[in-house]
């Protein structure tokens, strides 16, 4: 039997098979707190580990800039994205945002590059949680394993939770955020009391000639800080994806965003503060596991081991969100056939399994050879191998939050009367703000020497996919709850209330039209 198709700003859509959504099913198992849990989970470990690279570029002093201006970034931004998940209550997220505002080519470039994001994400999370844990066991146990070992032994772990259902993973979301915030909140209180807390540890760098000890290295190595600030935040903007798994998302992602913010912004200034004024600027920037070698001045090697037990919840955390969020990503664009379609299988425990092996598989292999390359240098290779994943990352988010900044100006001016039950209070202004802030880091990366291998290789990852989505994939869509809400003009596209294909299908494929 013919399948019928529908062909819209030059790419083809075809009917689904028989038992196609059926197959690609996922489950409503989030309130708001699992969803706060979910956004604070997948953020946290930023707090750990990562963030303190920014201050070997610009000092303390740029560094506090730079968290600053992510304030008001990430402000701007997720108002925007929960009055455009409102809108299309669905699981594609960036992706989603960008097919309705710029077609097919921009939800494409949208969604690779969240997926960049999240799986790179993933990656240094894994990097780091491999470097605390083997820590934790040459100091109590006395052995060390190879990093490729640790690397797999913890996406298996995680690929086995995230898999094992919705349900599991958001209240493992709850707990281990919780436990996070209670590390956090000891070390500060440890800080405070050990009386190892100096201001003056926070500007110890020396100062270049004709700078001050606020900001050592001057004004324009804050562009370079800013990547590494935004570890304070970097995740919290998956929640849309979690859109098919809340009960009620148009409610509850808009406030569980708002809540987490919250909370991340004073954890961040806590880890930023004591954190730095117990190392020193110098010691901290250069640091592999800062908030471990904070807990070991304060109490001494054995005891910050025991200690370090907890502080890799805070790792675990954001390693169960980021996967959780790449998972669904994946998925969603292999459910509309951007991505092989295998990969948006889910199974009878209705999470994308084989998306989330997908993404494991390409984060160790990452992982395994930026760590071979790092080696070939004579000292930091662990240091290096961290911050080129880590850049791989922070840049991918930087172009999936421009291009969803974008698409929610687009979108307020092409669907004007569109519902949306949830609006930006900052509006317009405040997502043109967003994306100006974005731009500014992603001229940050252009401008700087050092991230110059993590843009080669998004640039050769993008010439791929984009060859590959020219070539094959712009000829096999399927009209998926994203692809039916740009297709027809925001009138499909809520799965909830509408469910998957079917007569929705059937009217689109058979209308004659452009978009």
């Amino acid at each position: 039997m013919t399948k019928d198709t529908l062909r819209v700003s030059g790419v083809k859509y075809t009917s689904a098979a028989s038992g196609y959504f059926e197959k690609r099913q996922l489950k409503r198992s989030a309130g708001v707190w699992g969803l706060w849990g979910l956004a604070v989970a997948a953020v946290i470990s930023g707090d750990f580990s990562g963030w303190n690279f920014g201050i070997a570029y610009a000092g303390f002093g740029g560094m506090l800039i730079a968290f600053a201006l992510l304030v008001i970034m990430y402000y701007g931004m997720i108002f925007s994205i929960g009055e455009m998940a409102s809108a299309m209550p669905h699981t594609g997220g960036a992706y989603s945002f960008s097919r309705a505002a710029m077609g097919p080519w921009g939800g494409f470039v949208t969604g690779l590059a969240e997926t960049i994001e999240y799986v790179a994400t993933t990656a240094v999370i894994v990097f780091f949680s491999a470097s605390y844990a083997d820590g934790i066991t040459q100091e109590l146990l006395g052995f060390s394993m190879p990093p490729w070992a640790w690397w797999l032994i913890l996406y298996a772990l995680f690929i086995a939770l995230n898999t094992a259902g919705a349900a599991i993973s958001f209240r493992f979301a709850i707990i281990v955020s919780i436990i996070s915030i209670g590390i956090l909140l000891v070390f500060a209180a440890m800080a405070v009391f050990s009386g190892l807390f100096s201001w003056d540890n926070l500007f110890d760098i020396a100062p270049d000639a004709g700078q001050s000890e606020f900001l050592p290295h001057g004004v324009l190595p804050i562009l370079f800080a800013l990547p590494f600030a935004m570890w304070f935040f970097l995740g919290i903007e998956e929640l849309p994806l979690a859109a098919e798994e809340a009960h009620d998302p148009v409610r509850d992602i808009p406030r569980a965003g708002l809540w987490a913010r919250g909370t991340l912004i004073v954890t961040g200034l806590l880890v930023l503060f004591l954190n730095t004024g117990i190392l020193g600027a110098e010691v901290t920037g250069a640091a592999s596991e800062p908030l471990l070698d904070g807990f070991r001045v304060i109490v001494g090697d054995e005891l910050a081991a025991v200690l370090a037990l907890f502080a890799l919840v805070g790792l675990f955390a954001s390693l169960q969100g980021i996967m959780f969020a790449y998972g669904r990503n994946m998925y969603s664009l292999s459910r509309a056939g951007y991505y092989p379609k295998f990969l948006s299988l889910t199974g009878k425990r209705q999470t994308p399994w084989a998306a989330l092996l997908a993404g494991a598989l390409i984060g160790f292999v990452a992982l395994y050879v930026v760590d071979f390359l790092g080696s070939i240098d004579e000292e930091g290779a662990g240091a290096v191998a961290g911050a080129i994943v880590l850049n791989i990352a922070v840049w991918g988010a930087v172009l999936a939050y421009l291009l969803q900044m974008i698409s929610f100006v687009i979108l307020r001016k092409r669907y004007p009367n569109a519902k949306r039950p949830y609006r930006s209070p900052w509006g317009v202004p405040g997502a043109v703000v967003a994306a100006l802030l974005s731009a500014l880091i992603f001229l940050g990366f252009l401008l700087n020497p050092d991230f110059q291998p993590a843009v080669i290789a998004i640039a050769v990852v993008y010439v791929v996919m984009l060859i590959g989505f020219a070539v094959w994939g712009r000829n096999r869509l399927i009209l998926s709850p994203e692809e039916e809400y740009a297709v027809s003009g925001g009138l499909h596209g809520d799965p909830q209330a509408e469910g998957y294909g079917g007569t929705i299908e059937d009217e689109l494929l058979a209308k004659d039209g452009r978009e």
